[in-house]
């Protein structure tokens, strides 16, 4: 009996580890382009942008509508190639603590009284989704992993040694 409850707890985990790199590139890409798409939009908009972070009472909108219109721009452009994925999401996670905290303030300090209120607010999603490539990494399926598999690769691979020569 023992012998069957390991097999199948090996084989459960053996599966979902087998789904951590697609999931991760499904977070990756769906949400990036959640967050292209809000950068675009306040980059096409900024006065806009900047009219709205002046209502909320953050510091020098006027440099700041910009600022997080580039990063939910770029981030989610880096997100959906898997590239600098940590440290954007990083950034973007701070983005989106920062939206709850001038944003939706009363949605924040309903975390326990009301999760339904917290989870339901705009910044939620975004915030779970930088928050999972930032813990979790971008996965396999990612420029950040080809890079550092390229990076350890031996020295005497003949794709790298191909690859320096080109560079040289």
């Amino acid at each position: 009996m023992k012998t069957i409850v390991g097999n199948a707890l090996r084989l459960l985990e053996n599966g979902a580890r087998s789904l951590q790199s697609p999931f991760l590139l499904f977070v990756r890409l769906y949400w990036g382009w959640q967050f292209l798409q809000t950068g675009w939009g306040k980059v096409n908009n900024l006065g806009k942008v900047t009219q709205f972070f002046t209502n909320l009472g953050i510091p020098f909108p006027a440099l700041n509508a910009p600022f997080i219109a580039g990063l939910e721009l770029f981030g989610g452009i880096f997100l959906i190639l898997g590239a600098v994925s940590r440290p954007m999401s990083l950034l973007l996670a701070i983005d989106m603590l920062v939206a709850y905290v001038v944003a939706d303030r009363d949605a924040l300090l309903s975390l326990i009284s009301d999760p339904d209120k917290f989870t339901g607010a705009t910044p939620y999603t975004f915030l779970m989704a930088s928050l999972i490539v930032l813990i979790f990494g971008p996965g396999k399926f990612s420029l950040d992993a080809w890079i550092e598999s390229w990076r350890r690769a031996p020295a005497e691979s003949p794709a790298r040694a191909r690859a320096q020569a080109a560079a040289l």
